[in-house]
């Protein structure tokens, strides 16, 4: 899946590591051989910094914890977790992403950086999301996190991107109401198909979906023999989207019934006609 993997964290890590540069320890180090060693904060969070610079995550988690574990009131610990949370998300451990934005926001609630948090927590949900085909419970939760940076964030950089992941969430929803909604058509289920196609053009009604799921009401009534249902969405769909396929189905389906739609369908243009402004 398509992913825009935020970089403001690491930027961050940079300019503290640079600022508090200090010899890396001598040997790998992963996150498991970090040993308790009571050492100076400054050197315990330069070095998870330089880990994370190198892209070394576990490692990098390794020493961000141990700041948290020797110095839990300090300035560096605040900012340990965020940097685990940055670790944990790179690596693809977004269970563990997710927990470490939930422990930043319910430690430093009044944090500047507590939009970030709830930010990063949305799209380790959103990276979770799995094709149509499979369980969306990651989608709906992507779909509450985003809404709640949007809610109580409007103004951030955060909510301009959560739109954006919104759209995307909001249209794999979709897609998964018409998947089962086409299931319930082909086993002659048409009220239960309603109820899905009815849930994309109350709930999702901008995404992509829109169009056949009006065309998909024509036929679900159709078949229920619910003529003026029928033809009601047919003109739903001719007054919205009389250029898309779906409505030149749709009327051809209602024609054939003796139910002609008043809109008739547009002509689509090819590219030769969208460039001279003539049909193709």
């Amino acid at each position: 899946m398509l992913s825009n993997r935020p970089v403001r964290l690491a930027a961050l890590a940079a300019v503290v590591a640079s600022a508090l540069l200090l010899p890396a320890c001598r040997g790998g180090r992963d996150r498991k051989e970090v040993a308790y060693e009571e050492r100076p904060v400054e050197l315990l969070y330069a070095v998870g910094a330089r880990r994370l610079d190198q892209r070394r995550w576990d490692e990098a988690i390794g020493y961000f914890e141990e700041v948290e574990r020797q110095h839990p009131y300090s300035e560096w610990s605040r900012r340990s977790v965020l940097m685990s949370l940055y670790a944990h998300y790179q690596s693809n451990d977004y269970e563990e992403a997710i927990a470490a934005a939930d422990r930043f926001v319910s430690l430093y609630p009044g944090n500047t950086q507590v939009p970030y948090a709830h930010y990063m927590r949305a799209v380790a949900y959103y990276e979770q999301i799995a094709d149509v085909g499979r369980d969306q419970a990651a989608t709906g939760q992507a779909q509450a996190a985003l809404r709640e940076v949007i809610s109580r964030f409007p103004n951030s950089e955060y909510a301009a991107d959560a739109r954006l992941k919104l759209d995307t969430v909001n249209d794999q929803l979709a897609g998964k109401e018409m998947a089962v909604g086409r299931w319930y058509l082909r086993t002659n289920q048409p009220l239960a198909a309603i109820g899905r196609f009815r849930a994309v053009i109350d709930r999702y009604q901008t995404t992509t979906h829109t169009p056949e799921a009006l065309y998909r009401l024509v036929e679900a009534y159709l078949t229920l023999g619910l003529v003026d249902e029928a033809r009601k969405n047919g003109a739903v769909l001719g007054h919205n989207y009389a250029g898309d396929p779906w409505y030149a189905d749709a009327h051809a389906l209602l024609t054939s019934r003796g139910l002609q739609p008043a809109v008739a369908p547009q002509k689509r243009r090819g590219l030769l006609g969208r460039l001279t402004g003539r049909g193709s």
